[in-house]
């Protein structure tokens, strides 16, 4: 970085991904700066120049040795940054510490035999709370939300007409007789665990089989709303919480549903708020949806086995506007996954146990790269036009359009 550079992005001021601070800190404070920008997206700490922006230079001797001291000692795991000093005057410098966001979240500042975990919030540091947490393993792989047991439920809160449907009908196992044997099976498979002495159904087995899943996980639904313009408005055309376990309840195995499931109850609400026109091909009416169906259902399923469940009172939402069609799922994509690696078939999951059981039913291909293969060709083969994928700090949302703007217009001046 070169002087005019740097003396830009001080004018700036403090942000989200850059820190001001003095180089007569506690090294305890350098390394919650450098945890927090770790756990986060990364950052710069300028090292040399006060909150106000005014450049008083580095007083330290051995900063840099200073600076790799606190990333090796008070850092867990240890981090190696990026150092460099630039010289703004005669006998006045800034050090540059530069902090990539960590692969292997969440970052520790050790202080005194404990462990603080912070978070970059806007221009300041705060401490991560127990979801924030929790998300952090999560995104680093080191924990799946999927495994971890559902406090308060039981055996009973799952519905054993699925279950037996599942194990017999499906995978052809024998069923067991007795609750616990049910529990020992269960265990197996990752849809119970041990706690306490006790069995307690993981997400996965709540979210797949059980009874009043959004009792115990009250994220697990699907907010469902269909709009007659093209932005948010109070007036609606439909508006909907799909509640209940993800798998249906089949009849006998068959087609037929006694029970549909949240992928089913999805489908319902699209096809009763989405346009079908109707037009003549060599004598046969043809009917044409705004939306390839299997397309849609391809996006639900994703949303489903992927959204970050450790964040909790968010349900996953189906927007369908005048125009368009969105699909936005809780969560940021996983660590090292990115739009542009998805389209070109990345492969990732979230929740594997999820992924598995739906795979189980068909719902999700085994090649698991239904966004490239089967999202992104259905819209093109549809109308022309290329899903936009969309991911903030919160969220990971796919939008299908209704028709091309080019159509559109055309159409508009008729």
């Amino acid at each position: 970085m070169n002087k005019t550079e740097l003396l830009e992005i001080i004018r700036n001021g403090e942000s989200s991904g850059v820190e001001f601070k003095r180089d007569d800190i506690p090294i305890q404070d350098l390394a919650r700066e450098i945890v927090a920008f770790a756990n986060y997206q990364g950052g710069m700490i300028l090292l040399g120049v006060e909150d106000d922006g005014k450049i008083s230079g580095i007083k330290r001797k051995n900063i840099e040795e200073w600076v790799m001291e606190a990333c090796r000692t008070k850092v867990d795991p240890e981090i190696i940054p990026y150092y460099e000093a630039v010289v703004i005057e005669k006998n006045k410098r800034v050090a540059i510490v530069r902090i990539s966001s960590g692969n292997v979240k969440p970052y520790a500042m050790l202080h005194h035999g404990h462990r603080y975990y912070y978070l970059r919030a806007g221009s300041t540091v705060r401490e991560a709370g127990r979801e924030e947490l929790l998300r952090l393993f999560q995104s680093s792989g080191r924990v799946s939300v999927d495994l971890q047991p559902v406090p308060g439920a039981n055996f009973a809160v799952l519905d054993q007409r699925r279950l037996r449907q599942y194990f017999e009908g499906i995978l052809g196992q024998s069923i067991p007789k007795q609750d616990t044997e049910w529990c020992h099976l269960l265990e197996t498979v990752d849809l119970m665990k041990q706690a306490n002495g006790m069995y307690i159904p993981t997400v996965a087995g709540m979210l797949l089989f059980g009874k009043k899943v959004k009792r115990f996980l009250p994220q697990a639904g699907i907010h469902s709303v269909a709009y007659p313009e093209k932005e948010k408005d109070y007036a609606t055309i439909d508006d909907e919480v799909l509640m209940g376990p993800m798998l249906p309840l089949r009849e006998n195995n068959e087609e037929g549903f006694v029970e549909r499931g949240l992928v089913e109850q999805a489908e319902d609400f699209t096809r009763r708020n989405i346009g079908v026109r109707a037009y003549l091909d060599l004598g046969q009416r043809i009917e044409k949806r705004d939306y390839p169906l299997d397309v849609i259902r391809e996006v639900i399923v994703n949303a489903l086995v992927h959204r970050d469940y450790t964040i909790a009172g968010t349900d996953i939402m189906l927007a369908i506007y005048s125009d368009r069609l969105e699909i936005t799922s809780p969560g940021r994509l996983p660590n090292t996954v990115t739009i542009e690696g998805i389209k070109r078939g990345q492969r990732y999951a979230r929740n594997q146990t999820l992924v598995y059981i739906m795979r189980d039913y068909g719902y999700v291909e085994y090649r698991g790269m239904g966004i490239n293969s089967k999202v992104i060709p259905g819209m093109l083969k549809h109308n022309g036009t290329e899903p936009d994928l969309i991911e903030d700090e919160y969220s990971f949302t796919v939008r299908l359009w209704k028709e091309k703007l080019r159509d559109k217009q055309e159409d508009d001046k008729k």
